[in-house]
């Protein structure tokens, strides 16, 4: 189970509907996901790292798009994270069935990693279908709405590159602010 959620916006005229108010923010995501997704929340602060083989990302909710997600689908329960950073060059997300709450460890539901280079153009990694349930991975939820903190934890789990064989394991921690 992977949620993917896309946003788009133009702008035709400064014509609104009657009671309709702008929103003045400065990443159209970031409002879009604040004002209309109840079970989104936004980090203003904090960092998202995923490590797969030898290579690092790292997400900095200051500047790019991070949010802890938790939403309901056909009468489950799902949380998680979603990044896009700011170059829109790199985006993960990752999901577990459950309710979100501190000290939580939950079998992953679902990830994707996508990245676009010059080089090697997209690549796309996901979670492969047909592995063992020890290989799925865990979100490990070590903190949730607690003082400032929007989450932390800690998260492994198996990749494939989308059309490969080849697996790789992923790590990864989360430490975001509200």
């Amino acid at each position: 189970m992977f949620l993917f959620v896309a946003f788009t916006a133009c702008q035709k005229e400064d014509e609104r509907p009657v009671g309709l108010k702008p929103v003045v923010k400065s990443d159209s995501l970031s409002a879009v996901v604040s004002v209309n997704s109840p079970g989104t929340y936004l980090a203003t602060k904090g960092t998202l790292k995923i490590n797969v083989g030898d290579s690092t990302y790292t997400f900095d909710a200051a500047t790019d798009s991070v949010a802890f997600i938790t939403v309901e689908l056909d009468s489950t329960q799902y949380f998680g994270i979603t990044a896009i950073n700011k170059e829109h060059t790199l985006s993960f997300g990752i999901s577990s069935a459950g309710i979100a709450r501190p000290d939580t460890n939950a079998t992953i539901a679902g990830t994707q990693l996508l990245l676009s280079t010059e080089e090697k153009g997209t690549i796309q990694y996901t979670l492969p279908k047909y592995i063992s349930p020890g290989d799925i991975g865990k979100l490990y939820l070590i903190k949730f709405q607690q003082d400032s903190t929007l989450s932390r934890g800690t998260f492994y789990t198996t990749l494939a590159t989308k059309g490969k064989s080849t697996y790789q394991r992923a790590t990864g921690t989360f430490n975001l602010i509200k």
